[in-house]
């Protein structure tokens, strides 16, 4: 890929609404070695995330910092694009985020007005890269259409139950990165049959078998909740394992199905 590396796995605090424990929690994630940190204007603790950010002994320019704006709180006609990333920035403590998402293509989203001024936030370095959340492959050729700057990522559920490969094909094809969250199936997916045996297999958690599992394609990046320090290490050392082919397949055969994240007017409704 010629796209500006990202680690396999980074830090999701959606639901990390406690300001001091979400605060702690991402310091302690990137003085363990994480670098990509996400959150959102939706999640309500941009602030938070910006407290642990300043408190780490890590570099801000060594931090990948997302955020996204999201249709029904900032709104995303053309000047509340910029009402939005300001607060966010003010929130974050920061000059700029690497990466802004369209969170939902819902509400007042418009691939022309919205994508207009996420081209101009990267022209105006507000941002560095742009990206969307929840698109489908339709969507997603509107957009990247619609943008002057190259899509950067599409941010959606993917775990075994939820493989999307789909979107993973269209994301190798047009060389932008899927980003997925919640990678561990709410927990489900480490009871699974497959993820256990690859798990025992290697001598590793569930969770390390399943993560490594939906990065395995070298498009693709998770981004897990964790609070505690054993959750966030035991994420980060998914980076170290390496499937093999039977292993990957095996998870991939796991014929469950099921979708945790759901909301009225999402593209696969």
């Amino acid at each position: 890929m010629t796209l500006e590396p990202l680690p396999s796995v980074g830090l999701g605090t959606w639901q990390n609404d406690d300001p001091e424990q979400c605060a702690e929690t991402v310091a302690a994630a990137l003085e363990m070695g994480y670098r990509h940190v996400d959150t959102a204007r939706f999640y309500e603790n941009e602030a938070a995330v910006g407290e642990g950010i300043d408190a780490a002994d890590v570099p801000r320019e060594a931090v990948f910092l997302a955020s996204k704006l999201h249709p029904m709180a900032e709104g995303l006609a053309y000047d509340e694009v910029y009402d939005g990333i300001e607060e966010s920035l003010s929130l974050l403590g920061v000059d700029a985020l690497d990466l802004v998402y369209v969170h939902w293509p819902v509400g007042n989203y418009d691939a022309a007005e919205t994508l207009s001024a996420f081209d101009d936030l990267v022209d105006d370095g507000l941002a560095r890269h742009v990206g969307v959340s929840n698109f489908d492959v339709e969507l997603l050729a509107e957009a990247r259409d619609a943008l002057d700057v190259p899509l950067f990522a599409n941010q959606v559920e993917r775990h075994p139950m939820l493989p999307r490969g789909d979107l993973v094909a269209h994301a190798q094809e047009h060389d932008y990165y899927l980003v997925a969250y919640s990678p561990l199936g709410r927990g489900e997916a480490l009871d699974l049959p497959a993820v256990t045996a690859v798990a025992e297999k290697h001598g590793v958690s569930p969770a390390q078998a399943c993560l490594a599992w939906v990065t395995h394609p070298d498009n693709v990046v998770a981004v897990p909740k964790a609070t505690g320090r054993d959750h966030l290490a035991d994420n980060l050392g998914s980076v170290d394992l390496e499937l093999d082919p039977e292993d990957v397949e095996r998870i991939d055969a796991v014929e469950a199905r099921k979708r945790f994240v759901d909301r009225e007017g999402a593209p696969w409704r």
